[in-house]
């Protein structure tokens, strides 16, 4: 909490719906709007001059904090006398749900000058996220302040930031050996942003039962040599299960993948008491169905939490430009400094250093596809 003899104050930006009108066509009007906006604001706030600084307001018992990725987190300042703190377990529209450490559960709203502030978040607040709540009435409450983040796993959706859950330390990365099929790429795409957002990234091959575990061995092989560690698990016959249950006891957790792969019938194997609800994949298309429709924290009996997360059949890299791809591929990182020219994208120069480790072997071609795909923007 802010301390009560010295107020904080930031300069931040807002939503547009703090900005001026973007013409001038009645001006006499145009006065009056701005005089009944100045007047309804809080004492504590104010808005700056005109054109594009209407966005910008400064506010009162607040502060700027870094978060883990280099973006600075606004905390706003709160009565700790009427507040309480808690984790959110999942977000429903416009309210999440807030256990408490007691194991108390309240159906939260936010606060509307946290959803003001502006941000290239689809949701101001994500599962996983660690709130200052204030309790209003019989299991309700306000999200007066989201704390700062660590490990973020996000994706581009709309030309926005999905975040998809915070303040994790390992990512699972389930797909399935097959129905539906194993899509490389896809593991590839979360490798990438397990590296940038410094999240322990573990590969988890599911349905291993479905095949012959020598046809994956060239694949587990390269992803080794990397120094990821691959789980070969089958949910059904639960092999593997008890070796990834180790690797999660304790831990702050995440499984992600693809419609199908069977994400949430690994939880249940890993922990009977959960009981979620699953589906079959579809016969017809071989695509999985989406059982899970928000991400959700679950808290585990052997200790630590895990989140459940909807499936996906497209993962765009958010926050990660082409130049900084290479440097976030292990095996690819090496080369880097030994191109020729040293702006060098490594998909058409010639004395490419990246390129000639990948026809003398030393990097995998498949690996290489995937950096191609990825460093020109295709799904």
């Amino acid at each position: 909490m802010a301390s009560k003899k010295q107020k904080h104050k930031i300069r931040t930006q807002f939503r547009k719906k703090h900005q001026g009108r973007s013409k001038t066509g009645d001006l006499t009007r145009e006065f009056q709007d701005q005089a009944d906006r100045l007047d309804k604001l809080a004492p504590t706030e104010r808005i700056s001059g005109k054109g594009e600084l209407t966005r910008k307001r400064t506010v009162i018992g607040a502060e700027l904090t870094e978060d883990q990725s280099g973006g600075f987190t606004v905390l706003l300042d709160y009565d700790s006398s009427l507040c309480r703190q808690g984790r959110v377990l999942r977000v429903h529209g416009l309210s999440c749900v807030v256990e408490t450490e007691d194991g108390s559960i309240f159906r939260c709203a936010t606060r509307q000058l946290l959803k003001s502030l502006n941000t290239e978040q689809r949701h101001v607040v994500a599962a996983g996220d660690l709130v200052i709540f204030r309790p209003e009435g019989d299991g309700q409450g306000m999200i007066e302040r989201i704390e700062p983040r660590y490990g973020v796993l996000s994706r581009t959706s709309r030309g926005r930031q999905h975040v998809i859950v915070t303040n994790v330390d390992q990512l699972l990365i389930i797909a399935s050996a097959a129905e539906p099929v194993l899509k490389p790429n896809l593991i590839d795409r979360f490798l990438v942003t397990a590296e940038q957002s410094r999240i322990t990234p573990i590969i988890c091959i599911n349905k291993i039962d479905l095949i012959d575990p020598a046809d994956l061995q060239p694949l587990v092989g390269v992803y080794g040599q990397m120094g990821y560690p691959v789980y070969l698990v089958s949910a059904a016959t639960g092999l593997g299960v008890e070796r990834l249950r180790r690797r999660i006891v304790g831990r702050q957790s995440v499984v992600s993948g693809q419609s199908g792969v069977g994400k949430t019938s690994l939880l249940n194997a890993i922990d009977p008491d959960l009981k979620l609800r699953v589906q079959e994949v579809s016969r017809e298309n071989q695509k999985g169905k989406h059982t899970t429709t928000t991400a959700q924290l679950i808290r585990l009996q052997s200790g630590g939490h895990i989140v459940d997360t909807p499936g996906i059949r497209q993962f765009q890299l958010w926050d990660i430009i082409p130049a900084e791809l290479a440097g976030l591929m292990r095996d690819i990182r090496p080369y880097v400094n030994a191109c020729r020219y040293p702006d060098c994208t490594h998909i058409h120069e010639m004395d490419c250093a990246v390129k000639d480790a990948v026809a003398d072997g030393r990097v995998d071609a498949r690996r290489y596809e995937s950096y191609c795909q990825m460093f020109l923007g295709d799904d």
